[in-house]
């Protein structure tokens, strides 16, 4: 059967799935958004909104200069010869929220007069900005291609008008994620260099469209499972796969008169078994080293970062995390050997330290959404070369994840704290909408949130030295039936969590050997995990939000974080030391500058490693004073 074309029985995690690209389901739902259906002025309003997005924040990261120019206008003047002026509003760490309906762009005419004239344009913009970016022209040119990309889809839920605030209160966590817009920093943050259109219109999150995994065996001589210790090789397939399809699977391998307890199962993204692993193992396919078995039964919609799977025939399986040979937001998205083979070791040992702690399980009720077990595929040649890129050998592995469905409550809605900033085509951003609905005054709200949201991640930061990468996709939220924030939900462990070199007695022993998966930092880069994925990277948007739409001052926002921080630390003065060690209330913070580093500093130089970002500068702390 089609999966387009599927009725797909869903829980209450996941609501209203569309069943075509360019229909409406029962119900009432709004067609999905695809790229032929843009016009000219949805794309000229996408290119309104990036344009304003990249002034602001290139000017922030320091890529271009901010001059002045009269009561609430700045301008930027190019090495071509342009410039571009503009209101904007002035916001926390020296940030500048720019009105896209203000922009104008001034250029020499044939006569040698300067002619101003509105700009809509963000493509026109990086061509004007190439000569003061301080890049190359190939750098450019990739570039150009991820911003179009991105305002393409950009465009396309523009034409389509999308849901408002109010109707995705009452989506589900699995169907919410489809609905949002990318990463609020990163200007081109829809890029997927390597997706063609039709893949967008497949794959891509805002497609909503369901997809079933390509199961494939894979020798013992290639690769490797692990789990936690509750979990054996055989109870991970009992889970993932009905006894019918393992049968058929089974019949699969025997009657090409292969052995089937030789070979490792696993799932492999459909895009990635047609353009990468039949292309670097063609010769593992052709030996039967890698044999394909079928496609999985059930059906999955793709989170905002695409290569984690959630299953929507079934909730309570796990989430599927799959590489993908494709690049989006600053990196391959691939997977490490390294962290397929640590992330089983990773969550156990967090999740015998954290469980065991009174705090977090009965007070807090933290939920830390653990990566159980994985499969690791080396690839036999490449893996011998000293300095292969790293997207040639992250081709091939998995990692499953506990899913929210399996630990929520009946009750409770699981957002992510990437949501809270989502703004629907009214104008109207979704944490606005919440704080209305729940009938709460905006302060009681946010109070709510900061004590969800902070303590916890807190409590794990001064206590154990120990930080996540609490980034709007792994932060998760649990609501009541008021659209109050409740409970915390934590996951992507591996790679993703650092510990302090410091001596912590609390932390215990430490798994060994796992030095890639559990990084040790200095205290002052693990407390920038908490300062640049929290309030730079989500609060320096909300709180203008908030002032515009709910008329909470923003200096009154920052005031109440700042509260929150100092009344945990009033509460714990056993852990006085620490504060000042892992202090989040310095008057100044490293500037990680996340578009410099692919613009100027990265470029597209194909690297051995991940890189790690260094700092630009530093940036006014907000929380530094009341």
């Amino acid at each position: 059967m089609n999966p387009r074309s599927e009725a797909v029985n869903l829980d209450p995690s996941v609501t209203r799935l569309p069943t075509a690209s360019n229909a409406p389901t029962e119900g009432g739902d709004h067609p999905v958004p695809v790229l032929d259906e843009v016009g000219p002025a949805a794309w000229r309003e996408a290119n309104r909104q990036l344009l304003a997005k990249a002034l602001g924040e290139w000017c922030f990261e320091e890529m271009l200069k901010l001059i002045p120019h009269g009561e609430g206008k700045y301008r930027v003047d190019l090495g071509s010869g342009t410039s571009y002026v503009f209101a904007a509003r002035p916001g926390a760490f020296g940030w500048m929220k720019v009105d896209p309906a203000s922009i104008t762009r001034s250029a020499t005419g044939m006569l040698g007069n300067s002619i101003a004239e509105p700009a809509w344009d963000a493509l026109q913009f990086l061509t004007d900005a190439a000569p003061s970016l301080g890049t190359d022209a190939s750098t450019l040119a990739t570039y150009f291609n991820e911003l179009s990309s991105t305002l393409a889809v950009d465009a396309a839920r523009i034409a389509h008008g999308g849901h408002t605030a109010a109707e995705l209160r009452e989506v589900g966590h699995t169907e919410l994620e489809c609905h949002m817009t990318g990463h609020n920093w990163l200007v081109a943050n829809k890029g997927r260099v390597g997706f063609s259109a039709s893949d967008v219109r497949r794959y891509a999150p805002e497609a909503r469209q369901p997809v079933r995994l390509q199961w494939v065996a894979v020798h013992r001589g290639l690769a490797e499972f692990r789990g936690t210790s509750e979990l054996s090789e055989r109870e991970i397939l009992a889970r993932e796969l009905d006894e019918a399809t393992r049968t058929r699977f089974t019949r699969v391998l025997t009657h090409a008169g292969l052995k089937p307890d030789a070979f490792v199962w696993m799932p492999v993204h459909p895009w990635q078994w047609e353009h990468a692993v039949q292309v670097l193992h063609a010769a593992d396919v052709a030996q039967r080293r890698i044999v394909p078995l079928g496609e999985s039964p059930d059906v999955y919609l793709p989170g905002q970062s695409i290569r984690t799977m959630a299953n929507v025939t079934t909730p309570g399986r796990y989430d599927v995390k799959l590489p993908l040979r494709i690049l989006n937001t600053l990196v391959w998205r691939g997977i490490p050997p390294h962290c397929t083979l640590g992330a089983p070791v990773v969550t156990q040992w967090l999740q015998c330290l954290l469980d065991s702690d009174p705090f977090l399980t009965q007070e807090c009720r933290t939920v830390f959404l653990g990566e159980v077990a994985s499969v690791t595929v080396r690839h036999p040649y490449l893996t011998k070369v000293p300095e292969v890129p790293y997207q040639h050998l992250e081709t091939l592995g998995c990692i499953w994840r506990e899913p929210v469905a399996a630990r929520q409550d009946a009750s409770e809605r699981v957002r992510t704290f990437a949501s809270l900033l989502h703004v629907d085509s009214q104008g109207t951003a979704f944490v606005a909408e919440l704080i209305r609905a729940s009938g709460l005054s905006t302060e009681a709200w946010l109070q709510h949130l900061f004590d969800t949201l902070l303590i916890p991640i807190m409590h794990v930061l001064y206590r154990y030295g120990i930080t996540f990468n609490p980034h709007g996709q792994n932060t998760l939220l649990g609501f009541d039936g008021n659209d109050v924030p409740r409970r915390l939900y934590l996951k992507d462990f591996v790679d993703d969590v650092c510990v302090s070199f410091t001596d912590v007695p609390e932390r215990g022993p430490e798994p060994d050997g796992h030095d890639h998966v559990l990084p040790r930092k200095h205290p002052s880069v693990i407390r920038q995990h908490v300062v640049d994925q929290i309030f730079v990277g989500h609060f320096r948007y909300m709180a203008p939000m908030l002032e515009e739409q709910l008329g909470l001052k923003e200096r009154d926002f920052w005031k109440q974080v700042r509260k929150t921080i100092l009344a945990f630390h009033q509460r714990n003065p056993e852990l006085r030391e620490r504060f000042s060690e892992y202090d989040l209330l310095v008057p100044e913070i490293p500037r990680y500058a996340l578009n410099r580093d692919r613009i100027v500093v990265t470029r597209y130089t194909d690297r051995a490693l991940r890189h790690a970002l260094y700092p630009n500068g530093t940036l006014p702390n907000p929380l530094a004073h009341d």
